[in-house]
């Protein structure tokens, strides 16, 4: 089922007298410039397979959210996984027709399994595979504020943050879809899997297919994960620096991977590696060069100076940290500066005193800061000239279109604006009703939701230059939550909520020009492209929502680190994040902390910082033009690496750059024709095994409360890493100085 065009451009004609020689090499070398428009598309294995498949990770990656590494498995694993099963389904299924001599005629057999069902089943795959960010609401406000928050309104959030990114997507497709320039490098990482697992493929010289080392792998990790996941999950992190002086701080601050600054710390645990910064396996060598510069100078220069010299009184408290602390070092008690409308209580604030937090976290928000005038430096530097151009073709009719643009003008209908358009009014229109009808539980005003999808607007192109062309993307996650927060203060769902309807419908909109740059390199008709992305996208988020509410009514305690068993592996690392900015930028608000009313003013420099940087490096490319290595120096990327930090730790970094350096270098130099054939599989293999041995271990053993206790499931081993240093500071089970 495919829509052809019902008059065919001519071949001849202007549109395709364009060079037909893609732009970038790494497209020309991958991407096939053939398409056979009647290839089966829309049948019912791509409706079992794809749906399964989103159902499945949805599941998954939503039972990891609040674990403490939590594991994304991508849709690479779903990608490889329905081969077979694809392959199985065209022999067994019955090829009668239905209905035959109508419009409805179908089959459920229309012959061999196609690429382009394929494809599909791994847009369904990627739906499931990318996390539902607003789920952090509902987190936030039940798990950590204790207050209300309803499943209708929770659900309606989580779809409307989902799918409002269409609208972006409609509105730039034309300026990050169809040029050449914009080759979105992850896609090739797919394009080269479609390839691999489709074309016929002759034994290699180590004996084995892709498909037989994918259920190797799969086996594999799927029974090595007991030992992390239950019997020893020391493997998780392996501080061993630890261990020479268990009771000496300074010893426990240098060597914790989870709490301090990680050296040699290293985890034996994919959960641990891949958890945050996604396979190290995918990561080409230029982005992991530039993510280990940015780790080595905030973990390594800038936390040990700052701490060390005591800037904002680093060493009351710990060396890492995403707490909220009191000035005399004790953690910050939130629920007591709430009023019973929601909002900060002045009275009680004043009482407890001004909000704190360990420098590590406040550095952690300038470099925030700092990335997002690099991001909008660098792109107006770099690619400010291209993205002109491309507005004024776009205007004038004559843009200049890459080859695979121009086969699917030429084959298929494209997607009208209009449809891209009519979800954004209808999502638009579904927020403003929670404005009005849900006001005392979501607090967001009607003119809060319209100005966070204008920050959307202006940033997406922008964001989406970058994530175009080096697969690394700076989240609006700070500056949404800086504007909201002098905007409409001390309203902390209010916050949350514009900075999920700013940050995530732009990161969507990203996600969906994706997928549209893969249908145009793997010829998918765009109009099935787009029903697939609706469907999938409303299929994960009624997954994601189910799952969330049922883990909050299955797992005691669920997040409260104080109340639950030492080794609990639900302590919700990125929900306490999240929980801490509402508090910092909703509750409290920015003027009090980053403020004329607040310690940490002088972060705000960093903006400056962010916007000079990219800067030196354009006029070090203009001086030195022979110096190649210089253009490969991303700020963005460099200073943006450790935006995830906290919640991610010093072992996630260390050990996903290890394996990142080896397989992105060692192994792609030496051994290119094992990593060409087995790399992305070993990843995807990797992937499944640890997420279906986790789920299992939940259902049969955790879930029930069956633990084992003994030295190797005690933690890392580094007990006073967390003290503070500075004198008179009491810490319960810190020595006190």
């Amino acid at each position: 089922m495919t829509e052809i065009r019902s008059e065919l451009e001519s071949p001849g004609s202007d549109l395709y007298a364009d060079d037909e020689i893609s732009v970038v090499p790494q497209v020309e070398l991958t991407v096939p410039k053939t398409d056979d428009p009647t290839a089966p598309t829309v049948t019912f294995r791509m409706w079992v397979l794809g749906i399964t498949a989103c159902v499945l990770l949805s599941f998954v990656n939503q039972f990891f959210w609040y674990r403490t590494n939590p594991l994304t498995i991508s849709s690479v694993s779903a990608q490889i996984a329905v081969v077979p099963i694809g392959h199985l389904m065209a022999k067994v299924l019955p090829t009668r027709k239905f209905f035959q001599g109508t419009r409805w005629s179908f089959t459920l057999n229309p012959g061999p399994f196609s690429t382009k069902e394929h494809v599909l089943i791994t847009v369904f795959a990627n739906s499931g595979s990318g996390a539902v960010y607003a789920s952090h609401i509902l987190s936030a406000v039940k798990l950590f504020y204790k207050r209300r928050l309803d499943f209708i309104p929770a659900l309606l959030i989580m779809i409307t943050t989902q799918v409002l990114g269409f609208g972006w997507a409609g509105l730039y497709r034309k300026h990050l879809v169809e040029p050449g320039e914009m080759w979105w490098p992850s896609n090739l990482v797919q394009v080269s899997l479609f390839r691999a697992l489709h074309e016929k493929e002759k034994k290699s010289k180590w004996g084995i297919t892709r498909n037989q080392f994918f259920v190797i792998t799969l086996v594999t990790s799927f029974s090595y994960y007991i030992l992390p996941g239950y019997l020893f999950s020391l493997l998780t992190t392996v501080s061993w620096l630890c261990w020479i002086s268990p009771k000496s701080i300074l010893v426990n601050q240098l060597g914790s991977g989870s709490v301090g600054l990680g050296i040699g710390a290293f985890g034996l645990d994919w959960a641990t590696i891949a958890s945050y910064l996604g396979s190290p396996l995918a990561s080409p060598f230029f982005a992991t060069a530039n993510i280990a510069v940015g780790f080595f100078l905030l973990m390594y220069v800038i936390t040990p100076l700052s701490y060390y010299l005591d800037f904002f009184n680093a060493r009351t408290f710990p060396i890492y940290s995403g707490k909220l602390f009191v000035s005399n070092g004790q953690e910050y008690k939130v629920r007591s500066i709430i009023n019973d409308e929601f909002r900060l209580d002045h009275k009680a604030y004043a009482e407890a005193g001004p909000v704190h937090m360990s420098t590590f976290f406040a550095v952690s928000y300038g470099l925030g800061f700092a990335t997002l005038t690099a991001s909008v430096v660098h792109v107006l530097l770099f690619n400010g000239k291209d993205l002109w151009n491309q507005s004024k073709g776009v205007l004038r009719g004559n843009k200049k279109i890459d080859i695979h643009t121009k086969i699917m003008k030429r084959n298929y209908k494209e997607v009208p604006l209009w449809w891209f358009l009519s979800i954004f009014a209808v999502n638009i229109a579904v927020v403003i009703f929670m404005c009005f009808y849900y006001k005392t539980q979501i607090q967001l005003p009607w003119w809060g939701a319209f100005l966070a999808c204008l920050i959307a607007i202006f940033f997406t192109p922008l964001i989406g230059v970058i994530k175009a062309t080096t697969n690394q993307a700076p989240g609006l996650n700070i500056i949404t939550e800086y504007i909201i927060g002098y905007a409409y203060p001390e309203r902390p769902v209010a916050n949350i909520c514009f900075k999920t309807y700013g940050y995530i419908s732009m990161t969507q909109s990203l996600t969906f020009l994706a997928d549209l740059k893969l249908g145009a390199y793997m010829k998918i008709p765009p109009r099935t492209l787009f029903m697939a992305q609706v469907v999938g996208t409303l299929v994960a988020v009624l997954v994601y929502a189910s799952t969330a509410w049922w883990l909050m009514a299955e797992i005691p305690n669920l997040c409260e680190t104080s109340l639950l068993p030492p080794g609990s592996q639900w302590t919700c690392p990125t929900d306490r994040v999240f929980f801490d900015a509402s508090v910092i930028w909703g509750l409290v608000g920015p003027r009090r902390m980053f403020g004329d009313l607040g310690e940490y003013a002088n972060i705000n420099w960093f903006f400056l910082g962010g916007a000079i940087a990219p800067a030196l490096v354009y006029l070090a490319t203009r001086i030195f033009p022979k110096k190649k290595w210089i253009s490969n120096i991303h700020i963005p990327v460099l200073i943006g690496a450790t935006s995830i930090m906290p919640p991610a730790t010093a072992v996630n970094f260390t050990s996903w750059l290890l394996m990142a350096f080896v397989f992105g270098h060692f192994v792609f130099k030496y051994k290119r024709e094992w990593w060409q054939r087995y790399n992305y599989v070993l990843s995807g293999g990797m992937d499944a095994g640890t997420g279906f041995m986790s789920v299992l271990l939940f259902l049969a053993l955790q879930r029930s409360d069956v633990t084992l206790s003994w030295w190797g499931n005690s933690g890392e081993g580094c007990p006073v890493a967390k003290c503070p240093t500075a004198k008179g500071v009491i810490v319960h089970g810190c020595p006190v100085f």
